[in-house]
């Protein structure tokens, strides 16, 4: 099974509110749509694992971490981004970091 993190985005729940539509609508059963769910989880990893090259540096102050379930998280203040010739600053940052090989796991989000 595949992470469950990308769910949460914009892309994940613009899914999942048009399987909600479409199962309150009776086009598609529930079943269906967590099929369709497991079907987006396996291919967004994919995806970020072969598709994007892109590198990025980050600096700041850590205010906290944890470690549990193989899944590091970590809490960032006062954060610099910088891609080649682009800098962003934020004040915090949450970054959640899964075991990208080890995606045969039932971790959820």
């Amino acid at each position: 099974m595949a992470y469950q993190l990308y769910r949460n985005t914009t892309l994940g729940n613009s899914l999942q509110e048009s399987l909600d539509e479409l199962i309150q609508s009776q086009q598609i059963t529930p079943q269906l749509a967590l099929q369709v769910l497991l079907q987006f989880d396996k291919a967004i990893n994919a995806a970020l694992a072969q598709r994007v090259r892109n590198r990025v540096n980050f600096r700041g102050s850590l205010n906290t971490y944890r470690f549990c379930d193989n899944v590091w998280t970590f809490v960032l203040n006062y954060v610099e981004f910088r891609e080649v010739t682009e800098l962003i600053k934020v004040d915090k940052v949450k970054i959640v970091a899964c075991d990208g090989k080890n995606t045969g796991s039932n971790t959820t989000e």
